[in-house]
């Protein structure tokens, strides 16, 4: 009998934590590794496929589908992060290149961070942080303090770092929407949490029923979770949806009764196209002055990022959160799990800066930043409706009116020859239904059953951000000629 063979390394897939083997990201899930695969194929062998190129549809990756950074952004990173162009011996040349905005701003922030390759505060640089402070006063009409204002690499780190914080151990419990984006059941699975699912209401625009948080809330503690937070993503990631005032007041008087802390993920807060913007701290803040006592306890953390809107720097890592109501030893411990990391990316820093406090109007870079925010603005506009009509069209499908953020997350029915298909292949319908887009179209989209959905339902999540129209058509054709081949 021969003997086993030796151990040839320390880790294998056996020994390594088992939290991280549960955790899954579906945006980046499998459809986007084969997207990948694809695109490589493309590039040995051009006729390989019946499409020339592949579009990522599936993550709210703007520049990435040929969105054009904000002109005064760049020209304001481009000096700080090359200073030696303000010596006064380049001033000619540079003036020539640079508008005089651009260069005091970079002179600013200099000043204020001494330089983008050095460690900041770990909060982030004071100075920049004051600057949103200004934001969010002049955003709600109420005051914020910069001392409460955390600088982060992207929203994604402060949503893991008030989730880490929070963890206490396994029966910690955190309410998050269904449909939600991964981030959250992904980062609770890593910290052996509880997610406590709350689902949206897809027939009433994805509102939420908060009669039904009292029922889940009251369930999972008779079930002995400990449930601590609800999250809410406003407008919505995948839902495109945008909350209403009074929805926005319902979701703060339940945390207020239960006494749970509100994450509010903010970050589409720019990309709104119907209504209007309400943070929830201005809501909170009119309730404390409506009804005093009831909520002057209530903890808010709310997230912002240079991520989406119309910045869509992804790349740079740029994002804050914001505290409110919280303990101050409480803050204490959160600023020393910050320190941990030392500092967010002090690039990212400065764009948040200018993400905040943008060109005004009478400065030399204003007409070229409102003409280049509003272009941006105005062309998701236009493709989110056109990628809606086009699925209004299209048999067995319903999308809502795209409301807000990148995406749109439309219903799908698929025929019983098609989930038979996909039982076939180890799939879920809508991850079959999406593979195959995939492979027909080059258009890489994400399947609802990566964020959540009501049993016996399939959706699809896409992002509206490729330019053109043409691939809205890929879709259509493909879809016809799917019902075609399965149709029941």
């Amino acid at each position: 009998m021969s003997a086993a063979p030796a151990r040839q390394r320390s880790l294998h897939h056996g020994n390594i934590n088992p939290r991280v083997k549960d955790a899954k990201y579906a945006v980046r899930g499998e459809l986007a590794v084969k997207a990948e695969s694809i695109r490589r194929e493309l590039e040995k062998d051009p006729s390989s496929y019946p499409f020339d190129h592949v579009i990522f549809a599936n993550i709210g990756n703007p520049q990435q589908l040929d969105q054009k950074p904000i002109t005064f952004f760049r020209q304001v990173l481009s000096l700080v992060q090359n200073p030696d162009l303000l010596d006064d011996s380049n001033a000619e040349v540079v003036k020539k290149l640079y508008p005089e905005d651009a260069l005091e701003r970079a002179k600013w922030l200099l000043k204020a961070v001494k330089s983008v390759g050095a460690y900041s505060h770990s909060q982030g640089a004071p100075a920049l942080r004051g600057s949103v402070a200004k934001y969010i006063e002049k955003r709600d009409g109420y005051p914020a303090d910069p001392e409460s204002i955390f600088l982060t690499a992207g929203a994604s780190a402060g949503v893991s770092t008030l989730l880490n914080v929070m963890a206490r151990d396994p029966k910690t419990g955190v309410m998050i929407p269904i449909p939600q984006y991964p981030l959250y059941t992904a980062t609770l699975a890593l910290l052996n949490a509880r997610p406590v699912e709350y689902y949206l209401e897809e027939p009433s625009h994805w509102s939420t029923n908060t009669t039904a948080l009292y029922d889940l809330h009251a369930k999972a503690e008779s079930e002995g979770t400990d449930v601590r937070c609800i999250c809410v993503i406003n407008p919505g990631n995948p839902t495109g949806a945008s909350l209403p005032y009074k929805s926005i007041e319902d979701i703060i008087t339940f945390a207020a009764e239960k006494k749970l802390v509100i994450m509010a993920d903010e970050v589409y807060q720019t990309n709104v196209f119907i209504g209007e913007f309400v943070s929830f701290k201005k809501v909170l803040r009119d309730l404390q002055a409506n009804v005093p006592g009831k909520y002057d306890n209530v903890e808010l953390a709310s997230f912002h990022s240079t991520s989406k809107g119309m910045v869509g720097e992804c790349g740079q890592r740029g994002g804050y959160f914001e505290l409110v109501g919280f303990d101050p030893e409480v803050v204490q411990e959160i600023y020393k799990f910050v320190s941990i990391s030392l500092c967010p990316p002090v690039g990212g820093q400065c764009l948040v800066e200018m993400m905040t406090n943008p060109p005004k109007e009478g400065e030399p870079s204003y007409d070229l930043y409102k003409k280049e925010y509003d272009d941006i603005y105005n062309g998701l506009k236009t493709r989110a409706y056109a990628l809606h009509e086009a699925f209004k069209n299209m048999e067995g499908v319903e999308s809502q009116d795209p409301q807000g953020a990148m995406y749109i997350f439309p219903t799908i029915t698929i025929p019983r020859k098609a989930v038979e298909a996909a039982k076939k292949d180890g799939k879920q319908p809508d991850e079959f239904y999406s593979m195959e887009l995939l492979k027909a179209t080059g258009v890489c989209v994400v399947p609802g059953s990566g964020f959540g959905q009501k049993e016996g339902t399939w959706h699809f999540r896409t992002t509206f951000l490729a330019p053109g129209t043409d691939w809205v058509g890929r879709i259509v054709d493909f879809h016809k000629q799917f019902m075609d081949k399965y149709r029941d």
